[in-house]
């Protein structure tokens, strides 16, 4: 209990939808995410007898996963009764080297004790919107009340997060959980969770770090409203506010 008072003690309200925090540099940053993690998993089984959680690709969540899965850290979830899913995927087999999916395992989840039945990929490499509505319907079936108990989420340079990008029709599906998007700036498919999924969720973090991502922290968070052009800024809501856990150069253009 007191290592979950201590994480939360250090988040400031941003506005209605959004918190912030800034736990240091980038090392005392990966820290305080996964002992949110860890928290929140524990106190998640508690409550209903499970995690689920929606991983992220990217560096960020990579470091998290290490961490997370080795060491003593690995000994404080009962892996057992967790869930794995996946906020977005690249439309490649699971064993490209760009897959989400790929990433994930090889950074610690196939070495704890999480059963088979408990990982749920998303099918990408072939008929993409079958598999999304099929996706959807496993959330459904599998999280706890429809609700994940964590959604991680990263940022792209561009204001995109999980596979939600500038333009794209995947902004706009009120009615689905989950999508298949078709990224016009790349000419790519993609697989990914929507706004009402992402933002059911207990808890929302949006992992942010490094001065590459400074300028575009300032935009989102201060500057016009204008989700079609940075989706990321229609993450969260009043009653699931979205957290943004930054490091101080990630940090370093808002005005304190």
């Amino acid at each position: 209990m007191t290592s979950q008072i201590k994480w939360k003690d250090q988040i400031q309200a941003f506005d209605e939808r959004r918190d912030i925090v800034i736990p240091g540099n980038k090392m005392q940053t990966i820290n305080f995410c996964v002992q949110q993690f860890i928290d929140i998993a524990q106190h998640a089984i508690k409550d209903h007898g499970s995690f689920s959680v929606a991983l992220s690709g990217g560096s960020t969540p990579k470091s998290i996963y290490e961490q997370l899965t080795t060491g003593e850290n690995r000994e404080k979830i009962d892996w057992k009764k967790v869930y794995l899913f996946w906020s977005d995927e690249r439309a490649v087999p699971p064993d490209n080297i760009e897959s989400n999916y790929r990433m994930a395992m090889e950074a610690g989840f196939s070495k704890v004790p999480i059963p088979a039945e408990n990982v749920f990929r998303m099918v990408v490499e072939n008929h993409i919107d079958e598999h999304a509505k099929e996706y959807e319907k496993l959330i459904k079936s599998k999280v706890h009340s429809g609700q994940f108990d964590l959604v991680m989420l990263g940022m792209g340079e561009d204001g995109h997060t999980a596979s939600l990008f500038p333009k794209s029709h995947g902004l706009h599906t009120p009615d689905r959980y989950v999508v298949a998007n078709y990224v016009q700036q790349m000419h790519v498919w993609r697989m990914t969770m929507t706004y009402e999924c992402i933002n059911a969720a207990k808890h929302i973090s949006i992992y942010v770090l490094g001065k590459n991502k400074a300028e575009m922290v300032k935009r989102v968070l201060s500057g016009p409203f204008d989700p079609d052009e940075l989706p990321i800024q229609n993450v969260g809501t009043p009653t699931h506010k979205a957290l943004w856990i930054l490091d101080s150069e990630a940090a370093s253009q808002i005005s304190k």
